[in-house]
């Protein structure tokens, strides 16, 4: 045994524990700055809309068309990008997908029409539709489906933090840059959200190796203790394991006959949904509870959410790893979510206990999403579990698409109440999805194992 091994040995999981530290310092920064900027992109047309219609004299549709446009490109793509991505590689992938989206949502600033308008925002939705299960994939390249749980919560961590920034971030552009150079603040803002991104794709691809045999700054000993880590988890696949040899078309029919899988799709859609319609709302909801005569300004108030969020998901997902369990917790969340919002309920638009449950809900959606990512990588291979996360997050984007407009409407029409009440029941039903889920594909391997889905998978 080297003298690195018997160090390790004695070490024991500490030893591992700051092998991986090591990669997530390495990995996660870039990673989570490219999901920050996708999230601005996202939301900034939002922002910018009013002074777009002012100058362009785009309808007041324009930025809904613009929005479902984009949520299509990303539906429609996220299983051909991944595909691609398992063919040429993250290290060349990514890298394309940031420089792409970061270009396309900079042209917008310069559109004098809607058709240009749409064309822009339905090409950001398709690069971006690689980028969040692409980097999935990449991160199961890795890290063990042990460890999972807890890099995931830390990857979408980012999302929540571009949200909370996203409101005061986007106002300070529109009004201190506007008119510089001859150029309007909405302008200005999607310049300044787009071309960072098309320049961290050119960082990714100077500082991202491929997969641990390439990384020069792990030693040759942890490449293979990491190696061995990863060797370990497929061969606890058994037969799946084997059959991964078969062709993306192959295992995305599979994949896709499997009610299984379907059931998680389901629970992802109602799940993502719920998360952008809380996302999209609270500043509404906000202003119902009187945030606007309380001492803290409503932008600050809303950051409470996201923070609450941000802390949930890091240690819920810490938890799950250490107890090796997954279904509890998942279901543990979107208990905690009911029970936030049917707190918001209960306070009656008293701003404090109503921000308080809204803050629970956000927690428990945050912290249960990077809960079903590695619940479905516990389920299977590497390369079925990179095409299974292309077809769910498929579903999430359609849930993305038509949650804040369902919520939206009935805010609308019955008031907090009745959109809070609705949102319960999406919840508890995106637990008893996954639930059912899990009943009929129970698996070998992974947290909450019992026996048989990848063997069922390499039957089919």
């Amino acid at each position: 045994m080297s003298a690195g091994a018997k160090l390790l040995h004695l070490r024991g999981a500490a030893g591992m524990d700051a092998i991986y530290r090591k990669i997530s310092w390495h990995l996660l920064p870039l990673l989570m700055l490219g999901y920050a900027l996708a999230w601005l992109d996202r939301v900034n047309i939002g922002y910018a809309q009013s002074q777009m219609r002012h100058s362009l004299g785009f309808g007041d549709q324009a930025a809904a068309w613009g929005a479902g446009l984009f949520f299509l490109g990303y539906c429609l793509f996220q299983l051909p990008c991944n595909l691609l991505l398992q063919k040429i590689g993250a290290r060349k992938m990514l890298p394309r997908l940031l420089l792409c989206w970061g270009l396309a949502s900079a042209a917008a600033a310069f559109v004098r029409t809607p058709f240009q308008f749409y064309a822009l925002r339905f090409v950001v939705g398709v690069f971006e539709a690689g980028f969040f299960p692409g980097v999935i994939y990449y991160l199961s390249c890795w890290y063990p489906a042990a460890r999972r749980a807890r890099v995931y919560a830390i990857f979408a961590t980012a999302a929540l933090i571009a949200a909370a920034a996203a409101a005061p971030l986007s106002g300070y552009t529109l009004q201190a840059l506007h008119g510089q150079g001859g150029l309007q603040g909405w302008q200005w803002l999607l310049l300044t959200q787009g071309l960072p991104a098309a320049l961290l794709g050119v960082a990714v691809w100077l500082c991202l190796d491929e997969q641990p045999d390439d990384a020069d700054w792990l030693s040759p000993f942890e490449q293979q203790m990491v190696e061995q880590d990863l060797e370990r988890d497929e061969a606890q696949h058994g037969a799946a394991a084997r059959d991964a040899d078969a062709g993306p078309a192959a295992i995305s029919w599979t994949l896709a006959r499997d009610p299984a899988i379907a059931l998680l799709a389901v629970s992802n859609l109602l799940l993502i949904g719920a998360g952008y319609a809380l996302a999209a709302l609270a500043p509404d909801l906000l202003r119902r509870w009187g945030a606007d005569g309380a001492d803290i300004q409503p932008a600050w108030l809303a950051v409470l959410p996201y923070a609450a969020g941000v802390v949930g998901m890091v240690a819920i997902g810490h938890d799950s790893d250490h107890r090796h369990e997954r279904r509890g917790h998942f279901v543990a969340c979107m208990v905690l979510a009911a029970g936030g919002l049917g707190l918001a309920i209960a306070a009656n638009d008293g701003l404090a206990w109503s921000l308080a449950g809204l803050s629970l809900a956000v927690l428990g959606v945050a912290s249960a999403a990077p809960l079903l990512l590695a619940i479905l990588a516990g389920l299977l291979p590497r390369r079925h579990a990179a095409i299974g996360v292309a077809l769910i997050g498929t579903a999430g984007g359609a849930g993305g698409a038509f949650g804040p407009a369902l919520g939206a409407r009935l805010l609308n029409w019955g008031g907090s109440a009745v959109m809070l009440a609705a949102l319960i029941g999406v919840c508890l039903t995106a637990g008893v999805m996954l639930l059912l889920a899990l009943r009929l594909s129970p698996h070998r391997s992974g947290p909450d194992a019992k026996h048989g889905t990848s063997d069922k998978m390499a039957r089919n």
